[in-house]
């Protein structure tokens, strides 16, 4: 018997389409459901110079997508809000008030990705929800303690780890492994390391890249 495909997703949680793009993949796999899987959460900082404190949400995007950007942001913002509800999701861009810097979000799904795919894909969806839907700011200690607890994890163990600096460095070393390698947006699906397909690519797009890794050597 074949073993499963092996799939590293590089995502940030404050990428909207990192959200849309674990929403395709979950209907993806709903297209080709006789082929077994193992996904593997990468991490990416889309500002890795975020002080740990974060800064004023709207400040920020207003400082990011200023002048010849605004109508940029602007669109992507109405077709977020527009594919959201056919994936499932609810963003309320309004909602959010702070925009934390992710290093501690990416120590919590290391931590529980060492426990089980499981958890780390409910820690993956609590995050997303948390930040997106209830505009919590992610890089508060309390809120990662309560999305790990809902997960499954030991919240006082989380919170230990999170007054810690532990990990922070293996962290930042794993998503710039992944920049060197090319990643230069997210999400990022890489199939059994030999190919990638970037962005929130649609449920068909990722159920045919789905088969075509299974039909590489060592799964046929």
């Amino acid at each position: 018997m074949p073993g499963p495909v092996r799939i590293d997703l590089v995502a940030d949680f404050v990428c909207p389409w990192c959200w849309l793009g674990w929403r395709n993949w979950l209907a993806a796999k709903k297209l080709a459901p006789d082929i077994q899987t193992e996904v593997t959460w990468r991490p990416y900082e889309l500002d890795p110079a975020m002080p740990e404190e974060g800064a004023p949400y709207r400040d920020y995007m207003k400082a990011k997508f200023s002048g010849e950007n605004a109508d940029r942001w602007k669109a992507m913002r109405t077709h977020l809000e527009a594919a959201g509800p056919g994936a499932g999701i609810d963003f309320r861009f309004d909602s959010i008030t702070r925009r934390p810097s992710t290093i501690n979000a990416h120590r919590l799904i290391r931590w529980a990705r060492g426990q089980s795919a499981k958890k780390a894909d409910a820690v993956a969806e609590g995050l997303f929800a948390a930040f997106f839907r209830d505009g919590k700011d992610i890089g508060d200690t309390s809120v990662l303690a309560d999305i790990a607890a809902e997960a499954g994890l030991d919240r006082d163990i989380v919170t230990d780890l999170l007054s810690s600096d532990r990990d922070k460095a293996d962290v930042r070393e794993e998503a710039n492994f992944f920049r060197q390698l090319g990643v230069t947006g997210v999400p990022s699906f890489i199939f059994e390391g030999q190919f990638a397909v970037p962005g929130a690519a649609e449920p068909p797009v990722l159920a045919d890249a789905l088969r075509q890794a299974a039909n590489l050597p060592g799964h046929e």
